[in-house]
């Protein structure tokens, strides 16, 4: 698990991006894993002017979302279907029969978590995913107690993330109570996870998704079991890490062995 800490909100969206354009001019026909949330749309915001600046295109890109609200339809301005049309798909050359979000007004949502892990076996799984992470650790609507084998499937949101999410609705409109999610399992067989952080409250979090035990109690302490994973915050997240000097010191140094990998490649 490579930790990166940089200074910012701000620097993490534009770290996080960087990755996500690398990989997409590296492979165009490339499987994004999406996300929704507050913490995702700063690095969307770096990928649309990327985009505008002709430095990515998202023409051959496929994309499956984490997650839906169920009960939902995607013309609801809370579905997340909506979420990303707003926040992204609108907003680049990416075709949108090829962007998968789970569908949170289908008729058997059981069948549809069945179909939906199909698509993205049939699109040869994904190559890249973006998670943020909740307060009491949970990626994706994978809520603590979770099995970290679990695939897309209906799931009931605990009181605290109901509560976290409230603000989006308003007083009087009704919230969901339950949700489609891709599965922990699901998660874990994505080539490359990037998961980014910000700010003091999720410090508690990523300390246990860093430095704890792997358990359910911490749905993102399953990111241990995975070779590919980058977990790019800010200070304020990485307040509670027993050595942030050592995981700053790491990434000076893979820094330093990149560049001199590229100088000998000039040679």
């Amino acid at each position: 698990m490579k930790v990166v800490i940089l200074k910012d909100a701000a620097a993490v969206a534009r770290y996080g991006a960087d990755i996500f354009i690398q990989q997409i001019n590296q492979k165009p026909d490339s499987v994004l894993g999406l996300a929704t949330g507050s913490t995702p749309v700063a690095l969307y915001k770096e990928l649309i002017a990327a985009y505008k600046n002709a430095q990515v295109s998202f023409k051959r890109v496929s994309s499956f979302n984490l997650d839906e609200y169920l009960g939902l339809p995607s013309s609801h301005p809370q579905s997340y279907r909506y979420f990303m049309n707003q926040q992204l798909f609108d907003h680049v050359d990416i075709d949108k029969a090829q962007t998968h979000v789970p569908p949170g007004d289908a008729q058997d949502p059981f069948n549809a978590c069945e179909i939906y892990e199909a698509a993205i076996k049939q699109k040869g799984g994904i190559d890249i995913q973006l998670l943020g992470i909740g307060r009491n650790g949970h990626i994706g609507f994978n809520e603590p107690s979770s099995s970290l084998m679990s695939r897309t499937r209906v799931k009931t949101l605990t009181r605290a993330t109901i509560e976290d999410n409230a603000r989006f609705f308003g007083a009087d409109e009704y919230q969901p109570h339950l949700s489609i999610t891709m599965g922990i399992g699901t998660i874990l067989e994505s080539k490359k996870v990037v998961l980014l952080a910000t700010g003091e409250n999720k410090a508690e979090a990523i300390k246990a998704t860093v430095e704890g035990p792997l358990t359910a109690a911490c749905p993102a302490s399953a990111l241990q079991l995975h070779e590919q994973v980058v977990l790019v915050i800010d200070e304020a997240a990485a307040s509670q890490l027993s050595d942030v000097d050592f995981y700053k010191h790491i990434e000076i140094e893979n820094q330093k062995l990149l560049e001199r990998l590229e100088q000998l490649k000039l040679r």
